[in-house]
């Protein structure tokens, strides 16, 4: 089922404390190379599940991959990290064509989508493992992070302070395989109709100059 058509189920309920939908565009983002057609951005903002399906649409973004980054190699695995102990938190992997959309338009709709605002919690998920978190490659990314979080937080974006943590990128390591494209997969499951749907509606309502048409999104399926 494309993500199109998830857009037709109707959500359960509404996230309580949805992200504003209207953030400012980053006033510092990154310039990208003539010739850079490939990078990849790292982002932790509660389940895996609606991070990957927020992102998958936009146009630009070539692959979204689920996994773990912030612990080691020897406990990267769901069971584990579930346990909030691990060091690691709900990743994303963003691989993207910076030439295409930019990393500070990446970070836009990551802080438009969850709640930066609540520590090592989204929604009803609790742990470390779900906490708000950059994981930056580059001292650029860094600094692109830093200044966007303090324009949001100097303008009220949110009614509460930003918790984000701005982390070093030490290693990502990919989710076991039923994890992956779990909300396209599984469009009826009940945690995806409640927490995922709204997420995605927000990026088709609010960023639909840069979603995907039906048919590359289709397209983009194929290929999986």
């Amino acid at each position: 089922m494309s993500l199109t058509t998830l857009l037709g189920l109707t959500a359960c309920e509404r996230p309580a404390h949805a992200a504003a939908g209207d953030l400012p565009k980053p006033a510092v983002d990154l310039t990208p190379k003539p010739d850079q057609a490939e990078a990849t951005a790292v982002f932790a903002g509660g389940c895996f599940w609606c991070t990957e399906a927020v992102f998958e649409p936009l146009h630009g973004v070539l692959d979204v991959t689920s996994g773990y980054s912030g612990g080691s190699k020897e406990t990267a695995n769901y069971k584990a990290v579930c346990n909030g102990d691990t060091g690691h938190a709900e990743s994303i992997r963003i691989t993207y064509d910076p030439r295409k959309i930019s990393y500070g338009a990446l970070l836009r709709v990551f802080f438009s989508t969850h709640n930066p605002t609540t520590k090592d919690r989204q929604n009803y998920d609790t742990g470390t493992q779900y906490r708000s978190a950059i994981f930056y490659q580059s001292a650029d990314e860094k600094r692109v992070a830093e200044a966007y979080i303090k324009q949001l937080d100097d303008t009220h974006a949110f009614p509460d302070k930003i918790v984000t943590t701005l982390e070093p990128f030490k290693a990502f390591y990919v989710a076991e395989d039923y994890h992956q494209d779990f909300a396209r997969k599984n469009p009826n499951q009940g945690y995806v109709r409640q927490w995922a749907l709204p997420k995605v509606e927000k990026v088709f309502t609010h960023f639909k100059d840069q979603v995907k048409t039906p048919d590359e999104l289709k397209a983009q399926e194929d290929k999986k």
